[in-house]
């Protein structure tokens, strides 16, 4: 299977240019807003690293070997690319225990900025979101073009796709999600299983939000359109009296799309919303039955990613862009709408 993301159409026209997106791990840097400051007190070391060419559970192991811990007691709010210099928080829980010497987890690949004890966990997607630094070493394109397409962005944000590392390489982690749901994988270990269902779920929504990006409405209302506030959780059916035109138009709300599963507390869509969700995933009831097989319930995510704080320059044929998402978003769908690579 080729990347199940390279084929999914775009919102803005198509990219301005092409380049190289990740030559080196300098070219694309990350720093993680937790949105919080530890307490100072508590049972558990919050471990401020940055890290380049190494993935977050490799980190996580070595975190949990130096404090004689088992490695699931090191958790972390979000994985960060190998392929980078990323800045991320693992809490350790060390009840009643001291604390090793932080230093030595350092080298060249490695560095400890800071050590704070916290009264609780760090827990998945428990951030605010991600501050990126991304440098293209050869861009070549419309200089024209290249800066409207950022003005889009800017002022209308991008399709909420899942990015390519959600399918794993050449969509790996659909291939497992597929054999899983045929019964082809009888013992599978609960993290690899939950990446694969996660793959599943995440695809459909992908499906869902390219028809609305071909339909040209993944960034307006669509008669019974489930609605999510900007930056929160809450969910709302849009309303013909609501001034939600203009709130979309300044990306306080978005129209939202599908996780797949089995029914739970979250909305459903009505009218066209729903026919055309319907339609789209008429074909994929047996990826559908299979994740409410396993337990997923399901829930609601926003059609559109706000991009903010962004800033860009250009000189000579390299490009950089700086800009700073919520949680669960990724820069690569970002940069596709700017580049081909």
């Amino acid at each position: 299977m080729s990347d199940p993301v390279a084929a999914l159409p775009r919102a803005w026209g198509g990219p301005a240019g092409s380049g190289s997106l990740r030559v080196i791990a300098e070219d694309f840097q990350v720093v993680e807003d937790l949105g919080l400051e530890p307490s100072g007190a508590g049972e558990h070391v919050f471990l401020k690293i940055r890290k380049r060419n190494l993935n977050t559970p490799e980190v996580a192991g070595h975190i949990a070997r130096l404090a004689g811990v088992r490695q699931r007691d090191v958790s972390y709010a979000g994985l960060k690319d190998r392929l980078a210099i990323t800045t991320q928080t693992f809490s350790i829980h060390l009840p009643g225990k001291p604390e090793p010497d932080w230093r030595a987890l350092e080298g060249d690949n490695l560095q400890v900025l800071d050590a704070q004890r916290h009264h609780r966990k760090l827990r998945r997607g428990a951030l605010r979101g991600n501050c990126f630094r991304l440098r293209v070493p050869d861009f070549h394109g419309d200089a024209g073009l290249l800066a409207q397409r950022l003005e889009q962005i800017a002022a209308g944000g991008v399709p909420n796709y899942f990015g390519s590392q959600r399918f794993g390489r050449e969509g790996s982690n659909l291939q497992r999600a597929q054999a899983l749901f045929a019964g082809e994988l009888k013992k599978v270990r609960r993290d690899k299983r939950s990446i694969w269902l996660s793959a599943a779920r995440s695809w459909l929504f992908n499906l869902v939000l390219a028809e609305r990006v071909r339909q040209g409405n993944w960034n307006r209302l669509l008669e019974g359109d489930v609605m999510r506030l900007a930056g929160g959780s809450g969910q709302f059916h849009a309303r013909h009296d609501d001034n939600l035109p203009e709130r979309l138009e300044r990306q306080e709300v978005h129209v939202t799309g599908p996780l797949c599963g089995r029914p739970g507390r979250a909305l459903v869509p009505q009218g066209m919303a729903l026919k055309l969700e319907q339609k789209v995933l008429a074909s994929q009831q047996d990826w559908i039955e299979g994740l409410q097989r396993f337990g997923l319930e399901q829930d609601r995510r926003a059609l559109r990613m706000r991009v903010m704080e962004l800033q860009w320059s250009l000189h000579g044929v390299e490009l950089e862009v700086n800009f700073r998402l919520g949680a669960g978003r990724y820069a690569t769908v970002v940069m596709r709408e700017l580049l081909q690579w």
